[in-house]
């Protein structure tokens, strides 16, 4: 038996390219399948949607795995996330990082991004769906390295939200406390996107001590009256043989990171550097 052929819509987007990225990461019966584009709404060589099963269009034709006779809020995506999720074909530790992204790409391409605030903001043309439009607009890919490309995107964006769902869950079993800076959180995790994730979340002050490394960082959220200078002043004294770091911005103090690994880590538990911090007073 030879290749499946995937079909979709010339100039495709960011929901044909999610289509075809779902069939080929998580449907083995498509790894390497062949790629055919034709114009939008059309069919492979004008035969009837779906009448071989080697053959699959999404996003066009109007078949299982189109959305465009429908008035449902739904995508190509969504319908196929849904069908492979029913074949148990994606691993349990892929769903929720997926869910989101499948539902991005519905917002996406109900083009309810519309209603995001400040939609025309400039920090929208960093996302995916954008960056294949403006591929596309550049005319420096033809259809099947867009969609390779894309491929490589949502690999990316995948690895990130899996990182962040896991994230929400450390920062749920972290330790909560209040400081003089505010909403305060201590957690002993390896992922480092905690925080800024933390402070986005509300956190005043996120206090990280990494597992293995005993490294340990403070972050602040960046405004002008957050200034750490005192709880770096308490750390050097608490521990004074670690090598700490107090960054210029006054928001973050380091002892080791990934981006310097050569450095002497605190002696001091998650639990005693939170207590440090939060005994602190204004002057």
């Amino acid at each position: 038996m030879g290749p499946k052929t995937l079909v979709t819509h010339i100039f495709p987007d960011l929901d044909a390219v999610t289509s075809l990225w779902l069939f080929d990461r998580y449907d083995d019966d498509f790894e390497s399948a062949n790629l055919q584009f034709v114009p939008a709404g059309s069919t492979f060589e004008g035969k009837a949607v779906d009448s071989d099963p080697d053959i699959v269009h999404v996003d066009t034709g109007l078949g299982r795995f189109d959305h465009h006779h429908t008035d449902k809020r739904i995508c190509a995506a969504k319908l196929i996330f849904e069908h492979l999720l029913t074949s148990k074909k994606i691993k349990s530790k892929d769903v929720p990082a997926l869910k989101r992204l499948t539902e991005l790409v519905v917002q996406i391409d109900q083009f309810e991004d519309f209603f995001w605030p400040e939609a025309a903001n400039d920090r929208y043309d960093l996302g995916i769906n954008q960056i294949l439009d403006h591929l596309k607009l550049s005319g420096r890919l033809n259809d099947k390295e867009l969609v390779y490309q894309g491929f490589s995107l949502l690999d990316a964006l995948l690895a990130g939200l899996k990182f962040k769902v896991k994230a929400e869950e450390e920062i749920k079993a972290g330790i909560e406390f209040e400081s003089i800076w505010g909403k305060s959180l201590g957690v002993e995790t390896r992922i480092s996107a905690i925080n800024k994730l933390a402070q986005k979340l509300g956190f005043a002050l996120v206090v990280r001590k990494e597992p293995g490394t005993g490294f340990v960082s403070l972050k602040s959220q960046p405004k002008p009256e957050l200034d750490l200078t005192s709880a770096y002043e308490a750390l050097k004294k608490a521990d004074p043989k670690a090598d700490w770091y107090f960054h210029p911005s006054k928001h973050i103090i380091l002892n080791g990171s990934r981006h310097n690994l050569k450095v002497k880590p605190s002696n001091l538990s998650l639990k005693e550097v939170i207590k440090e911090v939060s005994n602190l007073t204004w002057q």
